[in-house]
């Protein structure tokens, strides 16, 4: 008898997507914060000390385990190539025609001679349902409630689990702010597109939110 294949869903820790929480195969909730940077080299030495203390704090500050990640790709440089050509022929004046047409053709060379990189900053905050109280299942076995259904439905509970991780959400948001670091959380579509790119490697390029001034 023939081994049966095993599929890439196999390989993929991910059982769903829902309401921007991933929902892994063992049950773990997760969210996923876009944030922004700080260009902390530019910073006094106050300003950084200051930073690092305020860090320090916020990891202090918070029981649950979070995991930074960054994500490198290789910046898709057509779409303002496009642009930049569809505002040529709003130019009244020839000089600022020409001028834009070797800019154009400065950043199509300069770009396909260098690999211009974007970096984006996650953070995946999880949240695990507590397990099964069993001590309960045998009181309500010894009390006449054996055979009784009182599970909680399905919707409802993952309505009161996704409450609980956007309470975690909330306090790393609000733990980042005192930091000036921005954060926005990726909704399904932007979460498809981030594990895409995870379990895709080869393919560097393609857009990623932006978080908005």
């Amino acid at each position: 008898m023939p081994k049966a294949t095993a599929t890439t869903q196999d390989f993929v820790a991910i059982r769903d997507i829902k309401d921007g929480v991933v929902i892994l195969k063992s049950g773990q909730m997760c969210s996923v914060l876009l944030a922004s940077s700080i260009n902390f080299a530019l910073k006094s030495g106050d300003e950084q000390q200051a930073i690092l203390q305020q860090f320090q704090a916020f990891l202090n500050t918070i029981d649950f385990s979070v995991q930074f990640y960054v994500q490198s790709r290789r910046l898709n440089i057509e779409p303002y190539i496009e642009l930049l050509k569809s505002r040529e022929g709003a130019q009244d004046n020839d000089l600022m025609r020409i001028q834009l047409r070797e800019y154009i053709e400065f950043i199509r060379t300069f770009t396909s001679e260098v690999d211009i990189m974007s970096k984006n900053f996650f953070i995946v905050i999880p949240y695990s349902p507590s397990p099964i109280n069993v001590k309960r299942g045998f009181n309500s076995l010894f009390s006449g409630n054996f055979g009784k259904r009182s599970e909680t439905p399905p919707e409802m509970r993952f309505e009161e689990q996704r409450i609980q991780l956007e309470q975690r959400v909330s306090v790393v948001e609000q733990g980042l702010s005192r930091l000036g670091v921005r954060t926005i959380p990726l909704g399904t579509d932007e979460l498809v597109e981030f594990f895409y790119h995870i379990y895709n490697p080869g393919d560097l390029t393609g857009s990623a939110p932006i978080i908005s001034k």
